[in-house]
C-alpha cells in the first residue's frame, strides 16, 4: 500500500525513530522504548494510524497495557485523534482481554459463563482448606508460599503433572499433589484465578482451532505495551494470536524488565525476532521528561548490564542541575535531610508537595522517612499499603455479591457464612463438605442439607438465615436489581449495615465509609457482571489519588511513573541492591535495571542519600554504600553531606578504579567499608582487629556490638579478607576483617 507521509499531522511533531514506528507498513515490529521517550504516543499514534490512513477497521485492532489505567488512557487518545470509530477497538489489560474470550467461550473447557474470579486471598484461603483435608502441616507448607509456586507454574504453563515430573523430593511432590487438588476445586466452584484467565486462554487456542482462527482473523493486528513484562503464558498467547496476521507491534525496554519475581521473564522481548522472523527494529532513545545529567548517571549504571539491547538516552532539553547525594549517619539522618530538602526546595523554587517522592527498595524503610515528614508537618501518603478492595468489609460484600452470580463458590460461602457471626462453626463447616464430596455435589447443595450434618441450635437457624438471604438477593438480581441497589439489598438483608453502624469507633466509621464508597463505585455498572469483573481486574496503580501530598513509594511501585524531584533512598549494599542478588549475577542485573528505572524517574532534579549505619535488632549496623554509586561519574553528582564527603576521602587516599576483589567487592566499596568501619570503632571506641592467619570457618569471635558468633565462610586474602559471622539475635554480617572490631572468642 502506498501511503504519502508528507504533511501529516499524525507523525509531523514525531521524532524520526517515532514517525518510523507509528508509519510502518506491517509485519512484526519491536519498539525498544527507552525511558520517557514517548512510547504511549507512539502506540496511540499508531493506533489511529492505522485506522485514519490504511483503513483498519477499529474492531479488528487488540491492544494490551498492563493497568487499567494505561488501557483508560490509551483509548482516551486514540478517541480524541479518530472519534467514536475508536469504540469496537478492544483497548484493555491481558486479563481484562481474557476475560471477554472466555465469557463467550468458557463451556468449551468445562466452565459456565459465570465463573468468578478468585483473587490472591481467595486463592490461598482454597490451598489452605486442601492442605488441613490431607493434614499438611501449615508451617512446613505456608498456603501463601504453595500459592506463589503454583502461580509461577502457571505463568510458565506448566501442568500439575508436569510439575509432579519436576519434583526431586517429597514435599516438592506434595506440593504438586495440592496443586492438582485445587485446579480441581476451581472447576468445581466455577471459578479461575488470575493466573487462569490467561492459562485457560491459551488451552481453550490450544484446544479448539476453530476458535483460534476466530480470534485470528477478528484481530489482525495486535499491540502490546510493557512488552519486557510478559510471562511465558502471556507472550505464548500473543505469539498464538499473531501467527495469522504477523501484525504484531510489541513496545518494551528490556532495561526496565523489574518484575522477574513476579514470573515476568526478559526473553520474550530479547528473543522477539526468533519468534517473528525478519522483525524489524526501531530504537527509541531520545528522552522527553528527564535532564541530560541524569540520563547520563542512568545510562552509565544500566551499561554495567551484560544482557540487554544497548541504547543510549539522551535529550535536548539541557543538562540540568548535578545530581545530589547524602551520606547521613543513621537513617534518621538521612530521613531529617529528606525531609528538609523538601521543605527547602518548596521555598526557594515554590513546588507543590505532590512535585516530590521519596523511593526505597523494601516498604520498611518508610518508617523513618514517614516520622522525619511528620515532624515538619508535610503532608504524605504511602503508596502500596492496604488496597480498597483488600480492605475486610469490601471483600465480605464482594462476596456475597459474588455468591449472587455463582453459587458454587465455595471461598465466598466460607468467607461470610458468619458474616455478621450466626454461631455456624468450623466442625459443621467440615461436615458439609464431607457429605458435598461424599456426593458430588457443590458446598452450597450441601448446606441445604445442612440438617443431615447435625447442625442444631444457633448453628441451624444461622445457616437458615444465610440461605434465605442468598435466596432474596438472587430473585432481585434476576429481576433486574442494579448492582448498587443489591449492594444496599444485601447490606440490610444481612445484618452487616447495622453491625457498622453500631460500631462507634473511627475504624468502625471508616468501614462505613468504605462500604459507601463501594456502593458509588457499584453505581457506575448495569450488570453484576460488569461490576464483578471491573472490581476483580482494578490494580493498585489504578489507585494512586491526586491530593498535593509527597509520595512514597516503593521503586517496583514508581515503575511508569514521573516526579519533578524524587529521591532515592537507602543506597547501599544489602539494601539496595537488596541482599539477596549480591551474589547472583542474573538477580544483581535487575537489581540494577530497579535502579535505573528509579533514577529515569526524576525530571528536574535526583537526589541519592545513604547512611554509614542503620538500626537493626536494636543495634547499630555499618552500612556498605552501594556498588550502584561507584557506576555512577562522580562529575555529575554535587555532595550535599555536611561533614567531609566520602568523594573527598576517595581523594586523600588515591582510590583505585574500582575492580572487583577476591571477596566480590569493589575495590572503593572495601576503601569506603574501611572508612565506615573506622567511623563506627571511633564512636564506639571498640577493640582492635583480628589478623587473616588467626581466623577460619567454625571458630568463634567477639563483636565489640554484636557479641559473640561463629564464623560462617572466609573469603580473600590480606588486608581484602572477609568474614562472614552469624550473631544470635542479629543474624549473619559480613565484614572486612582489617578494620572490624573483633577478638578471638
Amino acid at each position: 500500500m502506498s501511503v504519502n507521509f508528507e504533511n501529516d499531522p499524525l507523525i509531523d511533531d514525531l521524532n524520526p525513530s517515532q514517525a518510523k514506528a507509528v508509519s510502518h507498513q506491517g509485519g512484526p515490529l519491536l519498539v525498544i522504548a527507552g525511558a520517557g521517550s514517548g512510547k504511549t504516543r507512539v502506540l496511540t499514534r499508531r493506533i489511529a494510524y492505522l485506522i485514519d490512513r490504511f483503513g483498519v477497521s477499529p474492531g479488528s485492532i487488540l491492544a494490551i497495557t498492563f493497568t487499567n489505567k494505561a488501557a483508560a488512557e490509551m483509548r482516551s487518545r486514540v478517541k480524541d485523534i479518530v472519534g467514536v470509530a475508536s469504540a469496537s477497538m478492544w483497548v484493555s489489560t491481558f486479563h481484562s482481554a481474557c476475560v471477554r474470550i472466555l465469557r463467550s467461550n468458557a463451556e468449551a473447557i468445562g466452565y459456565k459463563s459465570n465463573f468468578v474470579i478468585y483473587d490472591q486471598g481467595d486463592s490461598e484461603k482454597l490451598i489452605s482448606l486442601i492442605t488441613s483435608s490431607v493434614g499438611l502441616d501449615s508451617k512446613r507448607f505456608p498456603p501463601r508460599k504453595i500459592a506463589a509456586t503454583i502461580s509461577n507454574a502457571k505463568s510458565e504453563l506448566v501442568s500439575p503433572d508436569e510439575l509432579m515430573a519436576r519434583s526431586k523430593h517429597i514435599l516438592e511432590r506434595k506440593v504438586a499433589e495440592v496443586y492438582k487438588t485445587y485446579q480441581d476445586r476451581l472447576v468445581a466452584a466455577n471459578a479461575m484465578d488470575f493466573d487462569d484467565l490467561i492459562t485457560r486462554v491459551v488451552q481453550l487456542f490450544m484446544e479448539c482451532p476453530d476458535i483460534l482462527e476466530h480470534y485470528q482473523r477478528r484481530f489482525e493486528h495486535i499491540l502490546v505495551d510493557e512488552y519486557q513484562d510478559t510471562n511465558q503464558a502471556q507472550n505464548a498467547l500473543v505469539l498464538t494470536l499473531g501467527k495469522r496476521s504477523r501484525n504484531v507491534f510489541v513496545v518494551g525496554d528490556s532495561d526496565q524488565s523489574v518484575y522477574g519475581f513476579r514470573g515476568a521473564d526478559m526473553r520474550n522481548i530479547l528473543d522477539f525476532e526468533k519468534s517473528f522472523e525478519n522483525a524489524t527494529v526501531i530504537k527509541l532513545e531520545q528522552n522527553y521528561r528527564s535532564t541530560q545529567t541524569i540520563l547520563d548517571a542512568a545510562n552509565a549504571v544500566i551499561s554495567n548490564n551484560q544482557f540487554r539491547e544497548s541504547k543510549n538516552l539522551w535529550t535536548d532539553q539541557g543538562t540540568g542541575h548535578k545530581i545530589r547525594t547524602f551520606v547521613g549517619d543513621d537513617e534518621s539522618h538521612e530521613a531529617t535531610f529528606v525531609a528538609s530538602q523538601i521543605s527547602l526546595e518548596r521555598q526557594l523554587s515554590g513546588r507543590r508537595f505532590k512535585d516530590f517522592a521519596v523511593f526505597y527498595r523494601v516498604n520498611s524503610h518508610s518508617r523513618s522517612i514517614e516520622e522525619a515528614l511528620i515532624r515538619r508537618s508535610i503532608p504524605y501518603r504511602v503508596i502500596g499499603g492496604t488496597k480498597f478492595y483488600d480492605r475486610r468489609e469490601i471483600k465480605d460484600l464482594m462476596s456475597y455479591l459474588r455468591l449472587v452470580a455463582n453459587p458454587s463458590d465455595e471461598v465466598a460461602i466460607r468467607r461470610v457464612i458468619n458474616v455478621p457471626k450466626r454461631g455456624v462453626g468450623e466442625q459443621t463447616l467440615a461436615k458439609v463438605a464431607e457429605i458435598a464430596q461424599q456426593r458430588d455435589i457443590d458446598f452450597l447443595s450441601a448446606l441445604f442439607q445442612y440438617e443431615r450434618v447435625g447442625a442444631a441450635g444457633r448453628a441451624r437457624k444461622g445457616i437458615s438465615d444465610f440461605l434465605i438471604v442468598l435466596d432474596k438477593a438472587r430473585t432481585q438480581a434476576e429481576a433486574g436489581m442494579r448492582p448498587s441497589d443489591l449492594l444496599e439489598f444485601l447490606l440490610e438483608e444481612s445484618g452487616l449495615g447495622e453491625e457498622l453502624r453500631i460500631d462507634p469507633t473511627i475504624e468502625g466509621m471508616s468501614r462505613l465509609d468504605n462500604v459507601s464508597e463501594l456502593v458509588s463505585v457499584a453505581s457506575d455498572h448495569e450488570s453484576l457482571e460488569s461490576f464483578l469483573d471491573a472490581t476483580a481486574l482494578v490494580s493498585q496503580a489504578d489507585q494512586l489519588e491526586s491530593d498535593d501530598t509527597v509520595t512514597l513509594m516503593t521503586v517496583h511501585t514508581a515503575k511508569g511513573l514521573e516526579y519533578p524531584v524524587v529521591f532515592l533512598t537507602a543506597l547501599e549494599d544489602g539494601i539496595f541492591p537488596h541482599s539477596r542478588s549480591l551474589w547472583e549475577p542474573k538477580d544483581l542485573e535487575e537489581e540494577r535495571r530497579l535502579c535505573y528505572v528509579g533514577v529515569t524517574r526524576a525530571r528536574e532534579l535526583l537526589y541519592l542519600t545513604r547512611a554509614t549505619s542503620r538500626n537493626q535488632f536494636g543495634q547499630f549496623s555499618p552500612s556498605v554504600p552501594s556498588r550502584f554509586l561507584d557506576e555512577i561519574p562522580r562529575d555529575l553528582m554535587e555532595d550535599l553531606s555536611p561533614k567531609r564527603s566520602y568523594e573527598d576521602l576517595r581523594r586523600v587516599n588515591s582510590y583505585g578504579s574500582g575492580s572487583v576483589s577476591e571477596s566480590g567487592l569493589t575495590s572503593i566499596t572495601m576503601r569506603r567499608l574501611r572508612s565506615d568501619n573506622a567511623q563506627l570503632d571511633e564512636r564506639n571506641n571498640s577493640m582492635p582487629s583480628l589478623s587473616p592467619n588467626e581466623v577460619r570457618t567454625g571458630i568463634r569471635v567477639v563483636h565489640a556490638k554484636w557479641g559473640e558468633g561463629p564464623i560462617l565462610a572466609v573469603d580473600g586474602n590480606g588486608d581484602r579478607t572477609t568474614i562472614t559471622v552469624r550473631f544470635p539475635g542479629i543474624g549473619q554480617k559480613t565484614l572486612l576483617l582489617a578494620h572490624a572490631p573483633l577478638k578471638l572468642a
